[in-house]
């Protein structure tokens, strides 16, 4: 098949782009606003996230053994409730939210280049975001192991975080924890849930894995459980070492930590958000370009899009178009608020997708890897609550 990717990817690259998605430039600030709701609790609310988060993923590990293909999302929905007009809806909305969420954060890591260099940002921006694009192009394979690069470049300054801040002396909250706030812990659940965006960009590289039925759920699931555990590790790293004003009050709130465990200015931090950064851009890049070419299958409109390369792979156009986007959005676009409007799209494409497998599993109960029923209506109901939740956070 002419059009048909090569299947080169195997599990442990595909664990590591889906932490790589998720473990992204967020958690280097998000981890204040987080400990500002919950306090000394945060801890929990991070767990509470992924328990959240986890009836989705089990959700979408059982589709990708069903429908391992390109645009799953768009192909769970259209396939689950009988419309391929809401399936092609649906497929643009991940392009739409994986191209906002590249080029925000392809602007904030530019800020911290810029910072170190010096350079022009306009002439960064192009820079990095064509590097990035050729580095698409080339392969998949060769994407997601720079992707695996940077992620172990970004946990091993979490881990140099988590070490200082277990090194560091308690503080005064550590050591008498006042009475837990729920319903400061609850939201900062909701908010510390967005961190978890990501796992669902596993599924769009299904036709480009090795023996998809096996590896997707394996991925997912891998992903989301050393997510949540780093998450948790930071957030006792944070209460333990900083008091919760001042860290809430921080625009660089792992620095913190770092300093009250080992002293020093912690600016190498800055140098690893970068890579973060660049982590988010470049997985974002390959999964939305994947998402148009498997939209060029189900789309007449849209087939000039489902080409590869006839040596490298790769969806070339799409890929492209994509890349292109990215930097006219990072350029362009006024950014304060895309992260609300990112995820409120994809906790609606959350909800379709569980309301799809409902479906589907009445219809169709058996599967190769397949989950009780109670875990999509879960997953439907916690998406459903995290959206209005998110929504009523905008208003």
């Amino acid at each position: 098949m002419p059009d048909a990717m090569k299947q080169r990817i195997g599990p442990g690259l595909l664990t590591a782009y889906g932490v790589g998605v998720m473990v992204g430039a967020g958690i280097y600030v998000l981890v204040g606003a987080v400990v500002g709701q919950a306090g000394i609790w945060a801890p929990l609310a991070f767990l509470l996230a992924g328990l959240i988060a986890a009836p989705t993923a089990l959700s979408y590990a059982e589709f990708s053994t069903r429908i391992p293909e390109a645009a799953g999302e768009a192909a769970y929905v259209g396939t689950g409730l009988n419309s391929q007009a809401l399936a092609l809806i649906v497929g643009l909305g991940i392009v739409a939210a994986g191209t906002i969420s590249a080029g925000a954060v392809l602007r904030g890591g530019v800020g911290y280049l810029n910072a170190f260099w010096g350079a022009d940002a306009t002439w960064l921006i192009l820079a990095v975001g064509l590097i990035l694009i050729a580095v698409a192009v080339y392969g998949a394979l060769e994407s997601l192991a720079l992707v695996a690069v940077f992620t172990v470049i970004e946990l091993f300054g979490l881990g140099l975080v988590i070490w200082a801040g277990f090194s560091a002396p308690v503080v005064a909250d550590w050591q008498a924890p006042p009475m837990p706030h729920w319903e400061g812990i609850g939201l900062a659940a909701i908010l510390a849930f967005f961190a978890f965006i990501g796992f669902e960009d596993i599924v769009n590289m299904a036709e480009e894995v090795e023996h998809p039925q096996s590896t997707m759920p394996k991925a997912i699931l891998m992903a989301l459980a050393i997510t949540t555990l780093t998450y948790i590790l930071v957030a006792v790293a944070a209460v333990r070492a900083v008091p919760a004003g001042i860290m809430a009050d921080s625009t660089t709130p792992l620095v913190l930590i770092w300093q009250a465990g080992r002293g020093g200015t912690g600016n190498f931090l800055s140098a690893i958000a970068v890579f973060a950064a660049l982590n988010g851009v470049l997985a974002q890049i390959v999964m939305a370009a994947r998402v148009l070419y498997g939209l060029g299958r189900r789309s007449p409109s849209l087939a000039v899009f489902h080409h590869v390369h006839p040596t490298r792979g790769t969806p070339v156009l799409a890929t492209c178009l994509i890349g292109s986007a990215v930097i006219i959005t990072a350029l362009m676009v006024q950014l304060a608020t895309l992260a609300g409007v990112t995820s409120s799209i994809l906790l609606t494409v959350f909800v379709l997708v569980n309301l799809a497998l409902i479906m589907l599993k009445r219809r169709a109960p058996e599967a190769a890897f397949k989950v009780p029923m109670i875990v999509p209506v879960l997953g439907l109901f916690l998406s459903s609550a995290a959206l209005l939740a998110g929504i009523w956070g905008l208003m």
